[in-house]
C-alpha cells in the first residue's frame, strides 16, 4: 500500500496503527518524532495518510478531513493489511477519534488516543465523546493537561467506560508541549507519551 510509513522491526511482537490528525500528515513532525520513540522500545508502528491527505501530497491543495464512513474505510484497510496477531490502534487528534470508532474491530487489541478531540476550542457543548462511555475495548486517551479540545479540569468527571484509562500529559496543550515556566519539555512529553503508549500496548497484547 501507497502512503505508508512503518518504524521497528519487521518482526516485532507488537504492531500499532497510528493515524494522523485533521490538519497534519502522517509525517508531521509529531507523528514522526512519536513512532519513532514507540519504535525505538521494540514495536513496529504504522502510519498512514488518510485519502484526502493523500490528495494533499499530490497537488498541495488543502483539504477538509473526508466524512467519517471514508475516514473509516482507509482505517480499516490499512487494519486488514498490516494487522498482526498483537494489534493496537490508535491516533493524534481526529486519528484517535476515528480509531475509537472501531472497538468493534476483531483483528485489535486496544486503542490508544493522543490529545482526544472532545468538542471543538471554545464550543464544549459540542461534545464529540458519548461513545467513550460505552467502550468495552481497553482504551489509553492520553491528553495535555492544557487541551484546548478538552483539559483536566473539563475531564476529571467525564463519563469514561470503565475500560478506558485517562492520563494527563504535565502542561501539555493538544500536542502535548508545555510551557517554558512548568519545568517541562516537549520531548520529555513526548517521552513520556511514548512510554505509556508501549506499555499499555505490552498490557494489553499480552
Amino acid at each position: 500500500m501507497n502512503h505508508v510509513l512503518i518504524d521497528g522491526p519487521d518482526e516485532a511482537a507488537f504492531t500499532f496503527i497510528f493515524a494522523h490528525g485533521a490538519g497534519a500528515g502522517m509525517d508531521h513532525d509529531f507523528m514522526d518524532d512519536v513512532a519513532r520513540r514507540i519504535a525505538a522500545q521494540g514495536v513496529r508502528v504504522v502510519r498512514f495518510n488518510f485519502p484526502y491527505m493523500v490528495k494533499r501530497a499530490e497537488d498541495g491543495k488543502k483539504r477538509p478531513p473526508d466524512r467519517a464512513p471514508k475516514l473509516l474505510d482507509a482505517f480499516n484497510a490499512v487494519i486488514d493489511e498490516f494487522a498482526s496477531e498483537s494489534t493496537v490502534i490508535g491516533g493524534k487528534s481526529m486519528g484517535g477519534r476515528m480509531a475509537s470508532h472501531l472497538s468493534e474491530c476483531a483483528r485489535i487489541k486496544g486503542i490508544c488516543c493522543l490529545g482526544f478531540p472532545f468538542h471543538p476550542p471554545g464550543k464544549p457543548e459540542k461534545d464529540k465523546g458519548e461513545h467513550l462511555a460505552s467502550l468495552t475495548l481497553p482504551a489509553l486517551i492520553l491528553q495535555g493537561e492544557r487541551d484546548t479540545f478538552g483539559n483536566r479540569s473539563e475531564l476529571e468527571a467525564y463519563p469514561l467506560s470503565d475500560f478506558v484509562t485517562l492520563t494527563f500529559i504535565p502542561d501539555g496543550d493538544h500536542s502535548f508541549k508545555p510551557r517554558k515556566a512548568s519545568g517541562h519539555t516537549e520531548s520529555q512529553n513526548r517521552q513520556l507519551a511514548a512510554d505509556k503508549i508501549v506499555a499499555f500496548i505490552q498490557k494489553v497484547c499480552a
